[in-house]
């Protein structure tokens, strides 16, 4: 079998030609080449491949399409919105993904910018290397806060366990609630949810219904000078009511580790100059722990369903 990587795992070299060593003893062919978003060469690449694997680089239909012998399309990220799923479906392709990787390191970007938002770290530490004091930059305390995840998956559950470990009141927003949910997870409405919430953190998919989810509607149910965090996808906030929100002093800062498009963001983007903004590069799933465990679970998932036994299932195959 054929088994092409089009971008890297961010893994060390060692040890991702330790996962092609095993697939060759087994009578595999691997390759493994540098990101190319130009369609062309990826199908020149992986015209005549049973697997593609994948991170977080759009695959169109017609790449899909191109390469007759696809069987198996592994994810090595959780969202799969960038995967052209009709094209996967009209071809009898199945596809997973890489669900569970990037649990702690999501979880524990989004405290750090609740922490740095609320301590103002950015702003005293140029005033520090400027030789001023705090004056006037006094900040707060994430213990009792009310912290408002919405979208209660694997990633919610972990954001709101470290928020409870914190001392917050954590709700809960998520169209269906889950049974599972730890008993200091209160459900709400979303409304309700945003009006109660100090920080509101969202970890929703990107959907039909999820896009635009926080517009200018649902900004002005939230508190005043609450925060946004959003380390989920970029169209499930708009952009230019969320900058307008923050720089009329309608919210009081916004942490944000997801754009409309993969960064590099265009300069003149709003939120990279909305008042009390702390900005990253997409950046909240990636640690080198949670690199190294994405890449056990791609070629985990890669052995089962070689075994035909498929995990992580986004689509079955014919």
């Amino acid at each position: 079998m054929k088994i092409v990587l089009l971008e890297s795992l961010g893994i060390p070299e060692a040890l991702l030609e330790e996962y092609g060593e095993k697939l060759r003893q087994k009578g595999h062919e691997f390759a493994a080449y540098a990101k190319d978003t130009d369609p062309q060469v990826q199908i020149e690449r992986a015209g005549d491949a049973e697997v593609i694997m994948i991170a977080n680089m759009p695959l169109k239909g017609e790449v899909i399409r191109a390469c007759k012998k696809l069987k198996f399309i592994d994810v090595a990220f959780t969202g799969v919105d960038h995967v052209d799923l009709e094209a996967a479906k009209e071809m009898g392709v199945a596809v997973s993904n890489a669900s569970g990787y990037s649990n702690e390191s999501v979880a524990e970007l989004v405290i750090a910018m609740m922490l740095s938002l609320l301590r103002n770290i950015p702003q005293v530490e140029a005033r520090c290397r400027e030789g001023k004091t705090k004056d006037g930059l006094v900040g707060r305390e994430l213990a009792g806060k009310t912290a408002g995840i919405v979208g209660t998956g694997a990633i919610g559950f972990r954001t709101a366990a470290l928020c409870h470990a914190f001392g917050c009141r954590v709700l809960g927003y998520n169209p269906r609630p889950k049974k599972e949910a730890p008993d200091y997870i209160t459900y709400l409405p979303l409304e309700e949810l945003l009006g109660q919430s100090d920080i509101v953190t969202l970890h929703c998919p990107q959907t039909t219904e999820t896009k635009g989810l926080i517009n200018a509607e649902r900004i002005a149910c939230m508190k005043q000078g609450a925060i946004l965090i959003n380390a989920a996808r970029g169209p499930v906030v708009d952009s230019a009511a969320l900058a307008a929100a923050l720089n009329s002093g309608k919210l009081g800062g916004a942490g944000i580790d997801v754009f409309e498009i993969e960064p590099p963001i265009a300069a003149d983007h709003p939120l990279l100059h909305a008042k009390n903004t702390m900005v990253t590069p997409h950046v909240a799933f990636a640690s080198e722990e949670s690199m190294e465990l994405r890449a056990q679970i791609v070629f985990d998932s890669l052995d089962r369903w070689m075994a035909g036994d498929q995990i992580n299932v986004i689509l079955e195959g014919k």
